[in-house]
């Protein structure tokens, strides 16, 4: 059985998952309007796998027993001036997102919740990654400069990520 207050931190967290999978979506759009395909796809499959992650917790909040409570959504913002602003975007995004999982793990060691402890660590491992990717693109992005065919060349390599659900999610 989940705590009130781990139930209460983990709601708030769905909230932000949520906003995190808008947050994408508008930034697809963003990408879109701009006519770099790649980049929205790559936004959108970010949008996805925040879904995902939404999931994940709201299906654990029930299997400890507690109870789901949803929020309103904050508007996300719908200008990002360029594909570099773009992805420093995401990387702070993915940093605050960081913070916000450390807090939850922080509490439930405070609240020696094991099983919410073995739960986060996927959360944990998975910001690992969100931030190197989001690393990884900003310095593409920034090696290519002004090079338009740079740009068309990475946004073309963006148009062939999917998302799949990771495999082993239910058993993390």
């Amino acid at each position: 059985m989940l705590s009130r207050k781990m139930q209460e931190a983990i709601n708030a967290q769905i909230n932000a998952e949520l906003y995190s999978a808008y947050l994408y979506l508008s930034m697809a759009t963003w990408a879109a309007t701009e006519n770099l395909p790649g980049f929205a796809n790559w936004m959108r499959v970010q949008f996805e796998e925040e879904q995902f992650h939404a999931f994940k917790f709201f299906d654990y909040v029930y299997e400890r027993g507690g109870n789901v409570v949803l929020k309103a959504i904050d508007a996300p913002p719908t200008d990002f001036g360029s594909p570099l602003a773009l992805f420093e975007e995401t990387l702070a995004h993915e940093q605050k997102v960081t913070g916000l999982i450390h807090g939850l793990y922080a509490l439930a060691v405070e609240e020696t919740d094991y099983a919410a402890q073995s739960f986060l660590k996927w959360y944990i491992d998975e910001q690992v990654e969100e931030e190197a990717n989001a690393t990884a693109i900003i310095q593409q992005v920034k090696m290519i400069g002004d090079n338009k065919m740079g740009l068309m060349m990475l946004d073309r390599e963006f148009r062939a990520r999917t998302f799949t659900p990771p495999a082993t999610a239910e058993a993390d």
